[in-house]
């Protein structure tokens, strides 16, 4: 069944740069607004860096926590 929806022209123009030469509006709708199934483990090895990129980006993150925990004063 078809219906006929109603875009400005700003979302048409975002959705037909999002579209794919042989892929019709609707499947770009039902692409973009279905819930992904990722399961973490998907990511794992997808790193391309380094073992001293990732021990530098692990510091810098545990510096950041630290500056921005914040302390209560009884």
């Amino acid at each position: 069944m078809t219906k006929l929806i109603s875009v400005t022209d700003d979302v048409y123009s975002t959705l037909k740069s999002l579209k794919a030469k042989d892929e019709s509006f609707s499947k770009v709708i039902v692409r973009l607004t279905e819930k992904p199934h990722t399961n973490i483990m998907d990511f794992f090895g997808k790193w391309p860096g380094t073992s001293e990129e990732i021990r530098k980006i692990g510091i810098k993150l545990s510096d950041d926590r630290k500056r921005n925990m914040r302390t209560l004063e009884l």
